[in-house]
């Protein structure tokens, strides 16, 4: 009898228990994967992306009859009033949880109108601090609609997973909200951001194909777009952080000046080492790496690659460093690097958290060549090439 009626007890309890009635079943909503963001005529332009799950859940590849997303737009004195405009011509809710990144166009980051819109997203409890950030001269329209080689779903393009190409080159590191919060908030307050351009560099067997591509970097400020330092004038950067898994460069080799070699750079270790004397600072730079020759003809030794090398990555660092001082840029973020090692003496030289810097700031660059892989050959050539002069 008491276990009869423990059981009522127990079974009448149970209807009081919280269900899932209030949850919205994931076919009647809308995914947002992207948002961009523009500012024309005093208006905040916001685009979002919505995406197909169903493609992404069935496969890799969506299917021919059916669109892979819609881009909605709306314009707004604020960045919510813009968005809730789309609110209402939509035909389902709205879900943030799964967007994965944002991308401004270059009139959206000048005179602080990027810091409401980041705020809005780093505030909404909806979304995450994991979403990338990109900047862009082009048609932010333009960059949304472009498909992924071989039309593969949205969620796996370069812009919603950059980490997935930078295994194979790192030219660009990819930045996301949490790190521009906090790149802006310490010394020397700027931040590179990703800078996204369109090319036609595939093509299919009945046209070419537009796709998006990393050039450079957009320098951002608490005060807006410092401007942009794109392909060669970029390419220094990528050898000043440890987050490069590999990157390349090309270089005439001094045997025979007229062949061109390519090197794979990776291992990459960076330390920058500030020297404070009295009222001055200056900084060496110091670098150990790896490297993989594999085409080339001719006789080369490790010797010489070394120095050509060593040679070419100073080269670039340099180059991207005049390039960041014409901009009145810190662009490998020395004035932090102070600030963690002797925060007395950036105080005493700071100005609105930079440090003053000059083309000879960088004191010194050492590279240390640890290993070269000439690939699973040596370092003599595997076709032998007939020369002039030589017998036969």
């Amino acid at each position: 009898m008491k276990t009869t009626f423990k059981f009522i007890v127990m079974i009448f309890l149970t209807t009081l228990l919280a269900g899932c009635w209030d949850i919205t079943e994931p076919q009647r909503m809308y995914y947002i994967n992207a948002v961009g963001v523009d500012y024309v005529n005093d208006e905040y332009e916001v685009y979002l992306q919505i995406i197909n799950f169903a493609d992404v859940a069935k496969s890799i590849q969506p299917r021919s009859n059916t669109e892979p997303a819609e881009i909605g737009h709306a314009k707004g004195k604020t960045i919510e009033e813009a968005i809730y405009k789309l609110y209402r011509s939509s035909d389902q809710q709205i879900f943030w949880g799964h967007m994965r990144y944002i991308i401004f166009s270059e009139r959206a980051m000048e005179n602080e109108r990027f810091i409401p819109v980041i705020d809005t997203f780093i505030r909404f409890r909806d979304t995450r601090y994991q979403i990338w950030m990109y900047c862009t001269k082009e048609s932010v329209n333009d960059v949304l609609l472009v498909s992924p080689i071989l039309k593969n779903s949205l969620s796996s393009s370069k812009l919603s997973n950059p980490i997935n190409p930078t295994e194979q080159e790192t030219f660009i590191e990819p930045k996301n909200l949490r790190e521009i919060v906090i790149g802006l908030n310490e010394p020397n307050h700027e931040v590179t951001v990703p800078y996204v351009s369109i090319k036609k560099d595939w093509q299919t067997v009945d046209e070419k194909v537009e796709e998006t591509y990393f050039s450079g970097v957009g320098i951002l400020s608490k005060d807006g777009v410092k401007g942009f330092l794109k392909d060669e004038a970029a390419r220094g950067n990528q050898w000043m952080h440890n987050y490069t898994n590999r990157g390349e460069i090309t270089f005439k080799l001094r045997t025979d000046g007229n062949e061109e070699l390519t090197v794979s750079i990776n291992k990459l270790q960076v330390e920058k080492i500030p020297i404070v004397n009295k009222e001055d600072v200056y900084f060496d730079v110091e670098l150990k790496l790896h490297a993989t020759v594999q085409g080339f003809k001719g006789k080369v030794s490790e010797k010489e690659l070394k120095k050509q090398i060593i040679q070419e990555v100073k080269k670039e660092i340099r180059e991207t460093y005049t390039e960041g001082l014409k901009l009145d840029v810190d662009i490998f973020r020395l004035s932090e690097v102070l600030y963690r090692d002797n925060v007395k003496a950036w105080r005493k030289i700071e100005k609105e958290g930079k440090i003053p810097l000059q083309e000879n700031s960088i004191r010194k660059i050492s590279i240390d060549v640890q290993q070269i892989n000439p690939g699973r050959k040596t370092f003599s050539e595997i076709i032998k090439v007939k020369r002039q002069g030589s017998p036969e």
